[in-house]
């Protein structure tokens, strides 16, 4: 198996499940864990795996914490492009991630606070006042259903009663 394929198969498996041991993997995909281990590591250090994370549903723990997406249209400086105002962005706490969009805005903004008076303070005195943003549009989210392939408020099944003629 080519370093490549080997790449993706362990991605694929670590992206389900960043706590699966090397000697699982090394089981599923049929090479050795020594080969997986030198994989991980070579993938580490290229940054191609940048981070371990877990998938959490706040809901559970009553967290008054906010989330929002934030629609960017962007007045792009010549010779700087998109990627100078993407940079800008992504530096403050409050920013979870930045995406390049097509479509009609330039820029989607996820954004995390304590609470959404914090997100709109964060719009009208950070982001909406740089260089270069032409308008921003927030959006709340409200309930997550799912997150990354993860279903986080699956219904509970309901219990019928067996009616018999």
């Amino acid at each position: 198996m080519d370093n490549n394929a080997l790449y993706g198969e362990i991605l694929d498996l670590l992206e389900n499940d960043a706590r699966m041991s090397v000697e699982d993997i090394a089981l599923m995909i049929g090479v050795s864990a020594d080969r997986v281990r030198e994989a991980i590591a070579h993938m580490e250090q290229e940054k191609i795996i940048v981070k371990y994370a877990a998938i959490t549903n706040r809901e559970k723990v009553a967290s008054e914490e906010a989330e929002a997406l934030i629609e960017v249209k962007v007045i792009p400086k010549r010779g700087q492009g998109y990627d100078d105002l993407a940079e800008r962005i992504y530096g403050f706490d409050e920013v979870k991630a930045v995406y390049l969009m097509s479509g009609t805005y330039d820029l989607s903004v996820i954004v995390h606070a304590k609470s959404m008076k914090q997100i709109s303070k964060f719009v009208f005195e950070k982001l909406a006042v740089l260089e270069g943003v032409a308008s921003t549009v927030t959006h709340f989210i409200m309930r997550k259903y799912k997150e990354q392939g993860v279903i986080l408020s699956a219904k509970e099944p309901e219990e019928r009663l067996v009616i018999s003629p």
